[in-house]
């Protein structure tokens, strides 16, 4: 797809990696689908990069508007699985 991330100008280029590789994680999910603990460890990840709750909430509408994709679902499904299980929201 077409769309930019949502990014902060005050991040490193290592920074908005892992925030563009959570956001990927996302797409997967909605695309293909993603394993419980790849989708946990991307979370992990941007949240290093993004501790506030509201910063993250920001960012999760800025990149629904443009991709269409929710992330708060996706996030609450890998907390609520085991390791091995498989998240999709594919719709087919």
């Amino acid at each position: 797809m077409q769309y930019a991330y949502p990014i902060s100008p005050d991040w490193t280029a290592e920074e908005i990696i892992t925030v563009v590789k959570f956001f990927e994680g996302i797409e997967q999910a909605y695309e293909k689908g993603i394993k419980r603990e790849e989708i946990i460890e991307k979370y992990r990840r941007f949240k290093k990069i993004v501790p506030s709750k509201a910063e993250e909430k920001t960012l999760f509408r800025e990149f629904e508007e443009v991709s269409g994709y929710a992330s708060y679902p996706v996030v609450k499904q890998a907390r609520e699985l085991k390791d091995g299980d498989w998240i999709s929201f594919k719709t087919e």
